[in-house]
């Protein structure tokens, strides 16, 4: 089962609305015949991959799933019935899959074929392997994780705005690893006013044609001659803002390859638990968040944030540089957005630290 949620994390960014999914087959003498994970746009599903490379030898072996077979037909047919056509004696899961179209059946299949089923297992690192997935079907919102690169002190730029590079070329590819986990980039429209980023994938040997960009753009500000907007042909880009919008304006954006989804606005910005819901119901489970400092703050008022990946080079700026968060705007230290501690690594002299809300 560990093998089989290892593969399963090679989907991460690439299957979208599907989970990603890991499969092992097993034969009766403990060998690895067949191997598979969910391939990019979610077909084929990892079952039908493993199934297709153990062939004849799945007949009467343990085949280990990473979450339930699906029971139910889509653009495929149900993983469950491919086992079952395969002969595989017993089947293995971690956990139930929570969307209703599944929710069971697929276990309740495969026993009624006569096959032994055992659930339940590697529970807490299964949840934790399809927490994208878990939180749109369940939460209707896609799993969030707010990425920060800092000084010590917590700035990303002098105060003229410079800032590359805070961090250094292996955290700088770490960061790029992290996007690749991820279905879609999010970020303010401050942040491409002022930068004008691509927000690709740019690391040897990781490829995502399917990641999305998408801008925090209440008022449809973003430049047509962008690097976002000019590349949105070749790499998605989505345009979250208000429905009253400059119409000329969504109009020039959207003839240049740009999505627009509307979402009712708030104070600042865009309605963050609206925006998140959309991207949601449009199939996306894992966003990254970068910022700016805006965004980065409004998401954590909103108490969206999943997780948070702060990378910190071990350097400091000064009180005249720009913080990596904007006005939070508490009265009390009981409203401080508290996490907990979950993982560090270091990559050269920088760290990555990783954390999770405290409740």
């Amino acid at each position: 089962m560990k093998t089989a949620l290892h593969l399963s994390e090679r989907g991460y960014g690439d299957v979208w609305p599907n989970p990603t999914v890991g499969c092992v087959v097993v034969d009766g003498d403990g060998h690895i015949v067949g191997r598979g994970w969910t391939l990019s746009g979610g077909r084929p599903h990892a079952e039908t991959e493993a199934l297709k490379r153990a062939g004849a030898r799945a007949k009467g072996a343990t085949a280990y799933v990473s979450l339930e077979p699906c029971a139910h037909h889509g653009a495929t047919p149900p993983c469950a019935q491919a086992l079952i056509d395969a002969g595989v004696g017993r089947v293995v899961t971690s956990c139930e899959d929570p969307d209703p179209r599944v929710a069971g059946k697929g276990h309740a299949m495969l026993r009624a074929a006569g096959i032994d089923v055992v659930s339940s297992v590697l529970v807490k690192e299964a949840t934790a392997a399809h927490a994208g997935f878990f939180s749109r079907v369940k939460r209707r919102r896609p799993l969030i994780t707010l990425k920060l690169a800092t000084s010590l002190d917590g700035k990303i730029a002098l105060k003229s705005g410079e800032s590359r590079w805070i961090t250094c070329k292996a955290a700088r590819g770490a960061a790029h690893i992290l996007r690749s986990q991820h279905d879609a980039i999010m970020v303010g429209i401050g942040t491409v006013l002022a930068d004008d980023p691509e927000l690709t994938i740019r690391v040897a040997g990781v490829k995502r044609s399917r990641l999305v960009r998408v801008i925090a753009d209440a008022d449809a500000r973003l430049p047509s001659e962008s690097k976002l907007a000019a590349s949105a042909l070749e790499h998605a880009v989505w345009l979250l803002c208000a429905s009253d919008a400059d119409v000329a304006r969504q109009a020039m954006l959207a003839a240049k390859g740009v999505r627009i989804l509307h979402v009712p606005r708030a104070s600042v910005g865009v309605d963050l638990h609206q925006a998140v819901g959309r991207l949601a119901s449009e199939g996306l489970t894992r966003v990254l968040v970068e910022g700016g400092a805006s965004l980065a703050a409004s998401i954590l008022q909103a108490r969206l944030v999943d997780r948070l990946a702060w990378f910190r080079s071990p350097a400091a700026i000064g009180g005249d540089g720009v913080s990596a968060l904007g006005a939070l705007n508490l009265t009390t230290l009981q409203g401080m957005p508290r996490f907990k501690p979950v993982d560090t690594m270091r990559w050269a002299q920088d760290v990555l630290e990783t954390y999770e809300p405290a409740t």
